[in-house]
């Protein structure tokens, strides 16, 4: 498309070259059927993608522990959102909703053993999963760029909502 001047006179806009429309395109497009393929894969253990981010983040945390609002907003979910998907997970048994000893008003979510064993089942199907669509068709060179281009895209957009991880 050629740049046309907005009614208000304003700048006129920066179209996508060539190049920059096929980046894009191929981004769009392939983001929604990757994440449809993932999560097929994980369709029959039971568990949906949301879920396993929560298992791994609880998982990683001391305790096997997270406040309910760090833990929305690391899965960059609203407080509903986090407990719609806890619902699932608390019903069979893989995660708690438990009181901080610390400060009796904060919630917590934590992991159970039976969620840590659903984790270890898991796990290895998502990463063989992971690698044969995404990694093992890249080269080292490609693995770097895509991990320095969205390094950058994720570090704009945590500057745009305020987000500081230089602290």
């Amino acid at each position: 498309m050629a740049q046309h001047a907005t009614a208000s006179g304003a700048s006129a806009t920066r179209w996508l070259e060539p190049r920059e429309m096929a980046a894009w395109r191929a981004f769009v497009t392939t983001s929604t059927d990757l994440g449809s393929a993932m999560e097929s894969d994980l369709v029959h253990t039971g568990l949906m993608t949301g879920d396993y981010q929560v298992l791994v983040n609880l998982s990683e945390a001391e305790d096997r522990s997270v406040r309910m609002c760090d833990l929305a907003g690391k899965l960059q979910l609203s407080p509903s959102g986090l407990t719609r998907r806890l619902d699932g997970l608390v019903r069979a048994g893989y995660v708690e909703r438990r009181p901080s000893d610390a400060d009796r008003r904060v919630m917590l979510a934590v992991l159970t053993p039976a969620g840590f064993d659903k984790l270890v089942e898991v796990a290895p199907l998502h990463v063989a999963s992971v690698r044969r669509r995404m990694i093992d068709l890249l080269s080292p060179a490609e693995l770097d760029a895509i991990a320095s281009s969205f390094g950058k895209i994720r570090a704009a957009l945590d500057a745009e909502r305020g987000i500081d991880h230089s602290a």
